[in-house]
């Protein structure tokens, strides 16, 4: 295990940075470009551990996949070109390469093994592995198929109108993805909307997808055609950035090419309501998802309430969320956010630890935290305990810290953004 100490940024950030390209885009990349036919080369690939995972996992099912830094190009033969592992496939940390494998392995007629790390391990499968069994699926593994390791044999399957109970893109895109193999019209109802990177990668690689409110359908036997992707910046690693800027006196940076897929920019909401100086430029589209500069200057910030149908679009950057509300005047309350216990870590618990431990004002409640702002914090050690987003968060707290903050498992950071460090470094003024 790594520690890494930051100190205090006397003199602002300044400069302009491309964060590592979007980690859900460049897992879907390489999952589809693998079921379908033809080359797929994807640009702008994020090379973290958790995509590294799924070209592994791709691999050990036969799928040609050259890599080289964030180039990649995947020789796909359709659904049938998937073989039977003669390994167990280890998707890592990885909860999105679990979720969405066992959709794509769900239809195939072989059998497969997937297991993870420690945390993968404690994270609940049965939200998916229920619907999969429920098409025809035969899956199996501890706590009745809840937790890995996972056993699956794959085989006819039939569509499904399933009500999800949470709004998650991962339930949401393994089922849609064992559909497309499956006899009929399988749909998906959701609560609120989660995010939508598989609906629009699925059109974009030739697959028809109908929208009815909250609802999405595939029709199965279709199949997907290789393409070139380009995968914009990642919003979830700009959000560490975008704080920073705000929080860190005499600051002005701008962060190039950021996705902008609106089920994701809760943070830009948020961060505006709080009353950031926050611009967005040189806004386009590419390969279906919207695409945009942001640049974020030093900022007077407010105390505000966050809930509802924002949580979806920004549960990944909650973590961050509340630093930023250490430093506005006011009191900011998050609810509605129980998903949280069950990602990388207990995510309600492991922020308002590790805040304390810097002297913030944070108190955890059932499904968030309460955060009153406008006391200054001081330094201390931390711990990331495995999870990259808690990591970046006590980093970024360290450049405001009256004292160096050190992060334990400070590896963990690599899972999503392997060059934070030395953007952190060349953004700094001294």
């Amino acid at each position: 295990m790594s520690k890494k100490t930051v100190e205090r940024v006397s003199k602002g950030l300044s400069g302009t940075i491309r964060v590592p390209g979007d980690k859900s885009i460049s897992h879907r990349s390489v999952m589809f470009g693998s079921i379908a036919n033809g080359t797929t080369t994807v640009e702008g690939f994020l090379p973290g551990e958790d995509c590294l995972s799924t070209i592994s996992c791709f691999q050990k099912l036969g799928v040609s996949i050259k890599q080289n830094q964030d180039t990649v190009t995947i020789e796909g033969n359709g659904w049938d070109g998937l073989t039977e592992p003669a390994e167990i496939l280890d998707v890592g940390n990885s909860g999105t390469t679990t979720r969405l494998m066992l959709g794509i392995l769900a239809t195939r007629p072989f059998h497969s093994v997937l297991i993870g790390d420690e945390s993968i391990a404690k994270r609940p499968m049965s939200r998916v592995t229920v619907p999969l069994r429920e098409m025809g699926s035969q899956i199996d593994g501890r706590d009745h198929g809840n937790l890995t390791p996972l056993s699956i044999r794959g085989g006819h399957t039939k569509g499904i109108r399933f009500q999800s109970k949470v709004a998650s893109a991962q339930v949401k895109s393994a089922i849609l993805l064992a559909g497309l193999q499956s006899e009929g019209e399988t749909s998906v109802t959701e609560p609120e909307k989660s995010r939508d990177h598989t609906e629009r990668m699925l059109e974009a690689f030739g697959v028809e997808v109908t929208y009815d409110g909250l609802t999405v359908s595939v029709t199965g036997g279709q199949q997907l055609k290789g393409r070139h992707i380009v995968v914009p910046g990642d919003i979830s690693s700009a959000a560490f950035f975008l704080v920073a800027g705000a929080i860190i006196p005499n600051s002005k940076i701008t962060l190039t090419n950021v996705g902008m897929n609106p089920t994701r920019t809760g943070i830009i909401d948020v961060m505006l309501e709080m009353g950031a100086t926050l611009t967005i430029e040189n806004e386009k589209d590419v390969n279906n998802e919207p695409v945009a500069d942001l640049t974020i200057e030093t900022s007077t910030l407010k105390g505000i309430e966050i809930g509802g149908g924002i949580i979806p679009r920004l549960i990944d950057e909650i973590p961050i969320i509340a630093l930023l509300a250490t430093q506005a005047s006011g009191e900011t309350i998050i609810k509605d956010a129980e998903e949280l216990k069950v990602k990388e870590t207990n995510r309600i618990d492991t922020v308002v630890s590790q805040l304390k431990i810097l002297g913030a004002n944070i108190e955890a409640t059932e499904d968030g935290m309460i955060i009153r702002g406008g006391n200054a914090l001081h330094g201390g050690e931390t711990d990331s305990f495995g999870d990259h987003r808690i990591g970046m968060t006590m980093a970024i707290a360290g450049c405001i810290t009256s004292e160096p903050v050190t992060v334990k498992q400070s590896e963990a950071i690599a899972v999503s953004y392997p060059t934070f460090f030395e953007h952190l470094k060349s953004l700094r003024k001294e």
